[in-house]
């Protein structure tokens, strides 16, 4: 992440993963998690439909793999950035078809719905 946001409304959620990014963030790089079923890279409408503005708690990870939370978050094996706790909406069926074609398994970041 190049620039710190002014403020929390241009900030979404990935919901593969639940980084959290500007709109043109994700767009211009993409999910460094999700790039490979996502495709949201230089496409608007894929960010908007991969990922959220509605999400709970931020927590910063610098080494996930050495961190508590990033296992209790199931979130261990991605890239260092910042990640919502929930992540509202769930993702297009035919990216989680994806997903599953690449033997990954989808987890729904939505905590309000369990």
């Amino acid at each position: 992440m190049d620039t710190v946001p002014k403020g929390l409304r241009s900030l979404r959620a990935c919901l593969g993963c639940s980084l959290i990014k500007t709109i043109d963030q994700f767009e211009l790089d993409g999910c460094e998690n999700c790039n490979l079923f996502l495709r949201i890279k230089n496409d608007r409408d894929a960010v908007m439909r991969c990922t959220s503005g509605n999400f709970d708690g931020m927590i910063a990870v610098m080494c996930p793999e050495d961190s508590w939370v990033s296992k209790w978050q199931r979130i261990s094996k991605f890239t260092k950035g910042v990640y919502a706790l929930s992540v509202s909406g769930t993702l297009p069926r035919e990216a989680i078809k994806d997903m599953r074609s690449q033997g990954i398994t989808y987890r729904n970041r939505d905590t309000s719905q369990r």
